[in-house]
């Protein structure tokens, strides 16, 4: 029976799956990893330690010589490598890492906010590469003179894998201002300008096959040698794909450290507080939002107060719909769409020496809750079909108080193990097969907004609205201060 395999590696952990082509997950797999902040406003990751070290990890945990490998993993970043492909910095993250903030004001006004919008469809941001190479190229340009390669992380692995220097369309799309939406091919003249004398990769698409695992490759990770490896993509797309996001308007909520969203769409969109992108799928598009934070913030006050994600979780579900009148904005890390400023930060208001542990992590899973209907308001399709994946879904309460703060249904899928069954997935059509998504990972639940606490929401969702700009101001003397 031929088997698939996925791997995705994300911001805090690393995952795999083996499947078969029968649909059956045959194995599991997952290592947790760090990630670094060097500075403030500097996340960055180290390629090797951390994304092949977990691709080896992985591989050989769930064994099985798979038919065919897939990869993917958090993007858009930056690490730039010499000739051979070797690592020369830690990869810079992609829009919780803030550094390059000048960057992006001197190259929108370089090519003009309009223009920008209209060949690259979303305006630069924390989000963009080109600002993070324009930020290599001025504060390290020691690193910038020995770059021959640009990499991300599922192109790092299909680099190591295959010794193919290939990165798929719709990550290429996120290099802002490197690419051409509607040309759907590299910015020549604009990636000329922003990375001088750098080979960009060839663009191919996540289901096509990129090239075949080397026999170092082999001998390093147990795969055999010859076995076919996808081109890959950015984790979020991968998982949009594991749970059937295909349809116009269909949109996935991934519930992880950090909240995105991913609505597909039949033709280019330009918006200028989301992202637009192309698909997983040749000729195809997607709109997209992602918050700074998500899980974060819930991780940070697990770890300041003590207990378990379960059991805060449970004690949260306890507390009425409003979070005991406490209202969190959680831009803890800043915040990408739809406000576009690094420089925003967390705010929790109406506390009193009442409130516990329970009533504030109720109001962090709302203020989240909040986030996502901000950006679901920017959507060409505010009332689509959600479907949830993602770490947060487990339990129900999460995804119960989004249906509740947004007033939309949410469907739930078998598995939301996510990325790394879609890897195995776009593995499966890479390679000839006609897997049906719908039968790998059928729906299998529902959740429905609660209707009693729509007002209570709605109320909330107003002045949610109203307190970034109310605190934009102190927000940024903070930031400045900080820094």
């Amino acid at each position: 029976m031929p088997t698939y395999l996925g791997i995705d590696i994300g911001t805090s952990s690393s995952k795999g799956v083996l499947v078969g082509d029968d649909e059956t997950v045959l194995a599991r797999a997952q290592v947790e990893h760090a990630t670094s902040y060097p500075a403030p406003g500097h996340v960055e990751h180290d390629a090797e330690a951390v994304w092949w070290h977990d691709l080896v990890h992985l591989v050989r945990e769930l064994g099985g010589s798979p038919d065919a490998v897939g990869v993917s993993g958090i993007g858009p970043v930056l690490l730039p490598a010499d000739a051979a492909g070797r690592p020369l910095r830690p990869a810079i993250l992609y829009g919780v890492d803030t550094r390059a903030t000048r960057e992006i004001a001197e190259l929108t006004e370089r090519f003009g906010a309009a223009e920008i919008l209209r060949r690259g469809g979303t305006p630069l941001s924390s989000q963009a590469v080109g600002p993070k190479i324009a930020w290599l190229r001025r504060h390290e340009p020691e690193v910038w003179d020995a770059t021959a390669m640009l990499l991300m992380a599922s192109s790092f692995l299909v680099h190591r894998l295959t010794g193919e220097y290939v990165l798929d369309h719709h990550s290429a799309s996120q290099c802002d201002p490197l690419y051409d939406l509607d040309a759907a091919d590299w910015a020549a003249d604009w990636a000329d300008e922003v990375a001088p004398g750098l080979a960009l990769p060839r663009l191919a698409w996540p289901t096509e096959v990129a090239g075949h695992v080397t026999a170092a490759a082999a001998a390093e990770t147990g795969l055999r040698e010859g076995t076919p490896v996808t081109v890959g993509t950015i984790d979020a797309w991968a998982e949009a794909a594991s749970v059937g996001v295909e349809g116009p308007g269909d949109t996935m909520v991934m519930y992880g450290t950090t909240m995105f969203l991913v609505q597909t769409a039949d033709a280019p969109a330009r918006h200028e507080t989301l992202w637009s992108t192309r698909g997983v799928t040749p000729g195809s598009f997607t709109t997209a939002a992602g918050m700074a934070t998500g899980g974060a913030v819930t991780t940070w006050l697990r770890d300041l107060v003590g207990g378990d994600h379960t059991s805060l979780t449970a004690a949260a579900g306890e507390v009425p719909a409003g979070a005991g009148a406490l209202l969190l904005l959680p831009y803890f890390a800043g915040e990408r769409t739809p406000v576009f400023d690094p420089d925003a930060r967390g705010v929790l208001i109406g506390l009193t020496t009442q409130h516990g542990a329970p009533e504030i992590y109720r109001a962090a899973l709302e203020g989240i809750a909040h986030g996502v209907r901000h950006n679901l308001a920017a959507f060409p399709a505010a009332d689509a079909r959600l479907v949830a994946v993602g770490g947060g879904t487990t339990g129900g309460v999460w995804t119960q108080i989004v249906s509740d703060v947004t007033g939309l249904r949410q469907d739930v899928p078998a598995d939301t193990t996510g990325a790394a069954l879609g890897d195995a997935w776009l593995a499966a059509v890479a390679t000839g097969a006609e897997p049906d998504i719908a039968a790998w990972n059928p729906v299998v639940g529902t959740v429905e907004p609660d209707p009693a606490t729509r007002e209570v929401h709605d109320a909330m969702h107003e002045h949610y609205r109203a307190l970034y700009p109310a605190t934009r101001e102190t927000a940024h003397f903070l930031a400045g201060l900080r820094r």
